[in-house]
């Protein structure tokens, strides 16, 4: 049970630096757009005869480039929107809240700026797995599946003021003011996603790391609540969806991105036959 906990954690504290690389293995660059008044780097493929799109959610710290293998082996047919939140790559940084409610509704307005039509397969890595969660559970019709690959959960992540002091010195020494007012809002998104209704009812595929090398090492700085009713309430939180362990590290997208697009491709598929 606490590896299944564990594999929620190494989310911005334990991943590597990442540096946004405009030249995506797809048909279009990363461009610069204006929405709501702010500049965001996005990557946006829409071909006309799409039946679906993809949207996809990244880590902390994280920057679109990290789905590049994943985005270019989707089927030709598929939409996809990905982008770096505002602090995030060349995207402007914002005055906006960091907490989930916040950030899901920018993306929602990103996404009815590009002209991209719902129900969308939500796809979030990490952080972006607990901000895709509250996206489909806040707005039901809009999703038509799930896929959460080794995200973060609710309730998962302390309270900021719950870590160890040296993890909050390192944090706000280390990381930029957005990635630091996101991870100190963890906790409170985690609440918005379980004060909403289950999304039981839609094709939700979980990837969950489960690395088998024995020299591979768990580590949660101290930032995890490991109290089995948490453990308990993670594990009962989509009893309907696929669970897919994957010998990975925290960036499955990068190391396993064939793990990631089938599970999509999973997910893409499970929602036509529901139709």
């Amino acid at each position: 049970m606490v590896s299944f906990l564990k594999m929620s954690v190494l989310f911005a504290l334990s991943s590597g630096l990442f540096i946004a690389n405009p030249a995506l293995a797809t048909p279009n660059a990363v461009q610069i757009d204006t929405i709501a008044g702010h500049r965001l780097e996005t990557l946006t493929i829409n071909p006309p005869d799409a039946k679906r799109c993809v949207v996809f959610e990244n880590g902390s710290r994280a920057t679109v480039d990290s789905w590049t293998a994943v985005i270019a082996a989707l089927p030709p047919e598929v939409a996809v929107y990905a982008y770096n939140r505002p602090g995030y790559g060349s995207s402007e940084k914002t005055d906006t809240p960091r907490d989930g409610m916040t950030i899901v509704e920018e993306l929602r307005r990103g996404l009815q700026q590009k002209g991209l039509k719902p129900p969308y397969v939500l796809v979030g890595h990490s952080l972006g797995g607990l901000y895709m969660q509250l996206f489909a559970r806040r707005h039901p019709d809009e999703v038509a599946g799930m896929v959460l690959a080794d995200a973060v959960y609710p309730r998962v992540i302390k309270k900021p003021e719950n870590f160890p002091w040296w993890t909050r010195a390192v944090k706000q020494v280390l990381f930029s003011a957005t990635v630091n007012e996101e991870i100190n809002l963890i906790y409170q998104t985690g609440e918005e996603v379980a004060a909403l209704a289950s999304i039981d009812d839609k094709p939700i595929v979980q990837l969950i790391n489960r690395p088998t090398d024995p020299t591979a090492l768990a580590v949660d700085f101290g930032v995890v609540d490991h109290d089995p009713k948490t453990v308990a309430y993670v594990k009962a939180l989509y009893p309907s969806s696929k669970k897919i362990f994957i010998n990975s590290d925290h960036q499955m997208q990068k190391q396993s991105p064939v793990d990631v697009t089938d599970a999509i491709k999973t997910v893409i598929a499970s929602a036509a036959a529901r139709r």
